[in-house]
């Protein structure tokens, strides 16, 4: 028998729907991954999230259980984000390889900073990000090197504002082709204003208002991490459309916590 044409392929990571979807000013809602766990990673994207950030830069997981997370996430319509340690050029690349559907990047302030970061993300001629076809990323190989560059166009680009030099940036930042999400760290934030985790002060709230107004105007979305779903309201209010809500450790003590204490209460 002659053989078949075979089916086509859904697309490989990084999939282009999520930076669509986040371009185009929807709302979103993500977790961050902490535990580094797989089995965590995968029972939280198949509840349905947007999109979860398996975290280098403070959760319990290092590159090498990264892929597995990836794959994980990747096997449903959930899109998986990394947090890199740094904005260091392989450590970006790396996470890009295996096959992120986008990037977390902390602690950057200015725009040449943020624009160093970006050349790492993009392969030529948009940046000079190192060309292995055959990873993940790239999709094994199977998009030709003329056509290598339109895996930039999927890759979402989100840096965080985590202190008062990258707020008062903000509007030069969030007009940056690339710097999709400005996303707040509201602890590094809280305590770099000097009123840590205070985050009803007013001069916490104003930071928040100018970073949202900024990515506003230049059709980017503002994005925070959330403690819990009864901010989400309030949040959305505030200009911001790319919202992380929780964490895997917070749901599993949240729940152990709840669970024990009720039984507890039928024990007496």
């Amino acid at each position: 028998m002659p053989n078949e044409a075979a089916p086509t392929a859904p697309f490989l990571p990084p999939r282009p729907d999520l930076r669509r979807r986040v371009l185009a000013g929807e709302a979103t809602i993500g977790l961050w991954l902490g535990l580094g766990s797989i089995i965590a990673s995968e029972i939280v994207a198949r509840a349905g999230y947007d999109w979860v950030v398996a975290d280098l830069e403070h959760g319990m997981a290092g590159e090498t259980e990264l892929l597995g997370q990836l794959v994980a996430v990747q096997g449903t319509p959930t899109a998986a984000l990394v947090r890199v340690v740094s904005s260091e050029r392989m450590r970006i690349a790396r996470v890009l390889d295996l096959g992120a559907d986008g990037v977390v990047i902390p602690r950057l302030e200015t725009v040449g900073e943020m624009g160093e970061a970006l050349s790492w993300m993009r392969f030529p001629p948009a940046g000079i990000r190192g060309v292995a076809a055959g990873t993940r990323g790239p999709g094994y190989g199977t998009v030709p090197h003329a056509q290598l560059h339109t895996i930039n166009e999927r890759i979402l680009g989100v840096f965080q504002v985590e202190s008062a030099v990258a707020v008062a940036a903000a509007p030069e930042l969030a007009a940056i082709d690339g710097v999709d999400v400005l996303f707040i760290g509201p602890a590094d934030l809280s305590h770099d204003l000097g009123i840590p985790g205070e985050f009803t002060n007013p001069r916490f709230t104003d930071a928040l208002d100018r970073v949202a107004a900024a990515a506003r105007a230049h059709g980017k979305a503002a994005g925070i991490l959330l403690q819990d779903a009864g901010e989400v309201s309030a949040y959305l209010a505030r200009g911001y459309r790319f919202l992380g809500v929780g964490s895997d450790y917070g749901l599993v003590a949240r729940g152990a916590r709840g669970q024990l204490a009720e039984a507890r209460r039928d024990i007496g």
